[in-house]
């Protein structure tokens, strides 16, 4: 039993140390370990990012938090949720000693640049596998095609996404538990 804390643990802190740009960089990984591990199926990767999303807090922690649950109870979700923040403390904690002496080095500031466009070029990839291998219905892919195209057109804060989805879900669910 003590072998998934630690397998838990391995993962987590993995992706703790090489998920920039947010929470929703730990998706490519997640995704690994639900291929490699089945610990969690896609789908439930997919709830689990719906969850998180609308739950208070970090993506991320979240994200980790549901996968431990999922995979090995409250034991479980706090192990990956330590793993996963663990690597984030280690390292601000050392950064800020020199922060001063770097903030200005162009090496590290083209570094920076470099990793946020890496960051969504992996969440793109992760989003267009996730749409492949969910069960979307038509209104759910409706819904996120009206959803794409309104975020390019008129730049919506991501909470007003998040609340129409979750409003079109509530619905949706609704008629479905109706039997409409």
């Amino acid at each position: 039993m003590i072998k998934i804390y630690l397998q838990l643990f391995i993962q987590f802190f993995g992706i703790g140390v090489f998920s920039f740009g947010g929470g929703y960089a730990t998706l490519p990984f997640l995704y690994d370990i639900a291929e490699k591990f089945h610990w969690y199926s896609i789908n439930q990767l997919t709830d689990m990012l719906a969850v998180s999303s609308v739950t208070p807090g970090p993506v991320g922690v979240n994200m980790a938090t549901y996968a431990g649950f999922t995979t090995a109870g409250f034991l479980g979700a706090f192990t990956a949720t330590f793993a996963i923040m663990l690597p984030s403390f280690i390292i601000v904690s050392a950064v800020f000693k020199i922060l001063d002496k770097f903030k200005s080095n162009l090496y590290v500031q083209s570094v920076v640049k470099s990793l946020k466009p890496a960051g969504c070029a992996l969440l793109a990839a992760v989003g267009i596998k996730l749409i492949f291998t969910s069960n979307l219905h038509l209104i759910g892919t409706l819904l996120l095609i009206t959803f794409l195209i309104s975020g390019f057109i008129k730049k919506h804060d991501p909470i007003f996404y998040l609340g129409g989805s979750a409003i079109a879900g509530l619905i949706i669910g609704h008629l479905r538990w109706i039997g409409v």
